[in-house]
């Protein structure tokens, strides 16, 4: 990880980072896809603001396969003049934030293999936690990597199974037979568009149709920005295989049993997008449902109830319809900012909060404030705007946070950092209320997580240090350039 730089690019300064956004579709009439892709990641954009990149190939015809990617945003890495000229009726796209690997324009996805079987596209998002040792193995094989991605590693094994499998799909199960961790995967063959989650689906993945176009994108939200039809998630373990022939074929094999599935957590919490259902989940209502819980369990008699744009305002409404506290608005967040800015001096570092957040004093003076956010990490941003609030004019700023506290790293596809970096490592919430300058702090209740996913199997590893796979005995996360 590049620590502190990486950070800084977030929600605010302080938030954890989204994962990376996936999405693939095929149109069986033969229309072109390339601005739909393009849309798909518009709406996925919150999953990743360092690099995109879209891959499209026409099925018909000569299985040319148009490749462009870039760093920054969507909008930035794609003009109209670029996707008129991507021609095919078959393609996938991919945003990205680096949770493994450099930031750099050679590891933006999707990746693009050429073979003797013809040309692949994958998109992948997650973390593998045996990469390294794959790629040991693939490199004493011959095999030569342009990146420092373990979504590499995967097209690597998917491309070299394929030699040998009837199907393309086939090809994935073999090599999930390989790969261990978190994986939501999109691969484009010639004629074949294939979706795959890891057994046990930390990241999202769902199917949707618009006329005789079929889709696969990380949250539901994608296929309302195109005007498709959301039709079912794919289960963990599942692969589906799409074609004109054969329509949606599912392959189980790699399912277990469902209690065993480990969704991540903090999909429902803060990465993915509210107006997205996550296998049958509101994420809207699991963050309201989060709010009203941080109300049953820790009250406090204030004014007004707030919510730290964006993530922490559906939990500040849940808060205040329990609580019976007003709900308003009490922070303007610059909507211009995008993936990177000029940051201040570290003699002023305050103003980089001030930059993307800013105080509606005449929300807030006077009042005690009830201030939600969905996570603390290091606890460099709550401290600020805590203070903000006082400058203000609030009389009180209580601080409740719809996440347990952070207490261990993730390795499935998150850059929950390590534990020394973490604030609520070694501290108790009243040390943690101290050093954030709060009127009083708490975190929502371990045992809530359960009731607000309406009991869905979950990864908690982040809050217990349980993981539903053992972590890596080696980086995973750093450059494999060392």
């Amino acid at each position: 990880m590049e620590g502190k730089n990486r950070m800084e690019q977030g929600n605010v300064l302080d938030g954890l980072h989204e994962e990376c956004g996936v999405f693939g579709i095929y149109d069986f009439d033969g229309g072109n896809v390339a601005s739909s892709v393009y849309y798909g990641l518009l709406a996925l954009q919150h999953r990743g603001q360092e690099s995109c990149g879209i891959a499209v190939g026409d099925t018909d015809g000569p299985r040319k396969v148009t490749t462009h990617k870039g760093m920054g945003l969507v909008n930035e890495v794609f003009t109209p003049e670029i996707l008129e000229n991507m021609h095919g009726d078959i393609g996938v796209g991919h945003t990205r934030y680096s949770t493994a690997g450099s930031s750099t324009r050679e590891n933006a996805q999707p990746l693009v293999l050429n073979y003797i079987k013809g040309t692949l596209a994958v998109a992948h998002n997650g973390n593998l936690i045996n990469a390294p040792q794959l790629r040991r193995e693939l490199e004493y094989s011959g095999a030569i990597f342009q990146t420092t991605i373990d979504s590499e590693v995967i097209a690597y094994h998917i491309a070299r199974e394929r030699v040998n499998s009837a199907s393309v799909e086939e090809a994935v199960s073999h090599a999930m037979n390989k790969i261990q961790g978190a994986y939501s995967l999109v691969v484009m063959s010639p004629r074949k568009l294939v979706g795959a989650r890891d057994p046990y689906g930390f990241r999202p993945l769902c199917i949707g149709k618009r006329d005789n176009t079929y889709i696969l994108a990380s949250e539901s939200c994608a296929l309302q920005t195109i005007g498709a039809e959301f039709v079912r998630d794919v289960e963990p373990g599942e692969i589906v295989s799409i074609s004109p022939k054969y329509g949606i074929v599912s392959d189980k094999s790699h399912c277990l049993p469902k209690e065993k599935a480990a969704r991540c957590i903090f999909e429902y919490i803060y990465f993915a997008r509210p107006d997205s259902h996550i296998d049958g989940v509101s994420v809207y209502g699991s963050r309201i449902e989060a709010g009203k819980y941080l109300a049953m369990d820790s009250p406090v008699d204030a004014d007004l109830v707030v919510g730290v744009p964006e993530s922490g305002n559906a939990a500040a409404l849940g808060y205040s319809l329990q609580s019976g506290i007003p709900y308003g608005t009490a922070f303007v967040k610059n909507s211009y900012i995008g993936r990177t800015f000029i940051k201040p001096k570290q003699s002023n570092r305050e103003s980089s909060v001030q930059v993307k957040l800013s105080v509606l004093k005449e929300a807030v003076a006077g009042k005690r404030i009830i201030m939600i956010d969905d996570s603390i990490v290091r606890g460099t941003t709550s401290d600020r705007i805590v203070k903000m609030l006082r400058d203000a004019g609030a009389t009180e700023v209580h601080m409740r946070v719809s996440s347990p506290p952070f207490l261990y790293p993730c390795y499935f596809g998150t850059d929950v950092p390590a534990r020394e970096q973490l604030i609520a490592y070694n501290r108790t919430v009243e040390d943690i209320r101290q050093v954030i300058g709060a009127d009083s702090l708490a975190y929502l209740k371990l045992e809530r997580l359960s009731d607000m996913v309406g009991g869905l199997p979950y990864c908690s590893g982040c809050f217990t240090g349980k993981y539903p796979l053992d972590p890596p005995t080696e980086d995973i996360r750093g450059d494999y350039d060392k």
